[in-house]
């Protein structure tokens, strides 16, 4: 729940979010962690409310990052059999307040100069849009994420389902809390995106100390389509899941996204198979001179941060 509210459902439940999956969820991993019952555990209400807070206090240091991401897709046959298998590596980073990724590699080769210009004019045209589309919906008062799409918060992810179930554990020696999210069918919806929360059923493992998610796993109900599938298309029991990492012990950023199913919403992303995404070369960054017209590009600034 890859921000703010939005990250409790495209990258809490979506690609960015999007990811440690099978065909059906796996069963919570009991290795390497041991339940505690020692201590009262949280309200899980306010534990939500705890962690929508926190995403967004993040948010204002996750702008400073860079990293790089290897997405590697599986197409497969009506037999599930492997036919096709793409690689795309993106830089990843904010520009003027809207999170994109640079295409930098296809299927290992480095793009072409025409191929570069190309992705500087699509990042450059995105993030007018972005900008022009939040502006919008700031100046009407809506809470937003930083694309300018609708933001859900805890309070309607409370009315459109329910967290249950919660128990401690340790996840990498760290107490974490895991929480079971399952959606209310009968909840009324007020836009598309509220009906993929209501379609929703998973499970959200939260960091104790930072009140952050750490992890998601989850699945899609029923099919989905916006648009009459061009927009948007989740299959029906498409799975996924995202695992986050501490970063230079001040920031938890995307490590690992895996689905397996089959999804495609607008240009961010689409697949038919399955789909892993593994993050890496976490650096900070500051603005120098230019990587596309009007716009900052990114430099490191000394000393690469490293995960915890």
């Amino acid at each position: 729940m890859r921000s703010r509210a939005v990250m409790l459902v495209l990258a809490l439940f979506l690609p960015l979010t999007l990811g440690a999956l099978a065909q059906e969820p796996a069963a919570p991993s009991t290795a390497g962690q041991t339940q505690e019952a020692e201590r009262p555990l949280p309200d899980v209400a306010a534990l939500m409310y705890e962690v929508e807070a926190h995403q967004k206090a993040a948010e204002a240091i996750q702008k400073d990052y860079l990293y790089h991401s290897v997405e590697t897709q599986q197409e497969r046959d009506g037999h599930d059999a492997v036919k096709k298998t793409t690689t795309r590596e993106y830089d990843v980073f904010w520009i003027g307040g809207v999170p994109v990724r640079k295409l930098v590699r296809k299927d290992g080769k480095e793009l072409t100069s025409d191929e570069q210009k190309k992705e500087s004019e699509r990042i450059d045209k995105e993030v007018a849009k972005a900008r022009d589309k939040k502006d919008k919906a700031d100046s009407q008062g809506k809470e937003t994420n930083p694309r300018g799409g609708d933001d859900i918060t805890v309070s309607r992810f409370l009315e459109l389902g329910s967290f249950t179930n919660p128990r401690r554990v340790k996840l990498d020696d760290r107490d974490t809390i895991m929480v079971d999210y399952t959606g209310n069918p009968k909840a009324k919806t007020r836009n598309r995106a509220e009906d993929v929360v209501r379609d929703l059923v998973g499970t959200i493992w939260i960091d104790e100390q930072d009140r952050v998610i750490r992890k998601t796993e989850g699945r899609f109900l029923n099919a989905f389509k916006i648009g009459g599938g061009l927009v948007v298309n989740i299959r029906k029991d498409t799975n996924f899941g995202l695992e986050q990492r501490k970063v230079n012990g001040e920031v938890w950023l995307p490590a690992r996204i895996q689905a397996q199913g089959a999804a495609r919403a607008f240009l961010l992303f689409s697949f038919n198979g399955s789909i892993l995404v593994q993050m890496s070369d976490y650096r900070k960054f500051k603005a120098t001179s230019t990587i596309l017209p009007g716009v900052s590009t990114v430099e490191e600034k000394p000393g690469d941060a490293e995960p915890q």
